[in-house]
């Protein structure tokens, strides 16, 4: 059972990881607001099935959010279960103070 107050490694781990994550996707997000800022005219230049790069890139932020969603999902460490116990019976405690 952890009784420190620092988070345990499986926190800091899931913490890092949804870090570099999100950054990931702020990098590719803020490459779409650039372009829309100070290139918009190759916003217009199609790139695939006659779609333009606008519209290829903003779907390609969407799936790409759902991705790492995913990916974060499935790299996510579980608390061990009796730490997760224990902090429902503190937190059943509290309550019925």
């Amino acid at each position: 059972m952890n009784t420190s107050d620092s988070p345990s490694p499986q926190r800091r781990f899931n913490t890092r990881l949804g870090l570099l994550l999100f950054l990931i996707y702020l990098a590719l997000y803020t490459g779409f607001v650039l372009i829309n800022a100070f290139a918009a005219d190759q916003m217009e230049t199609i790139v695939l099935a006659g779609l333009n790069l606008a519209i290829v890139y903003g779907f390609g932020l969407i799936v790409c959010a759902l991705v790492l969603a995913l990916f974060y999902g499935l790299l996510c460490r579980r608390e061990p279960a009796e730490d997760v116990a224990s902090s429902n019976a503190a937190t059943t405690q509290g309550n019925s103070k």
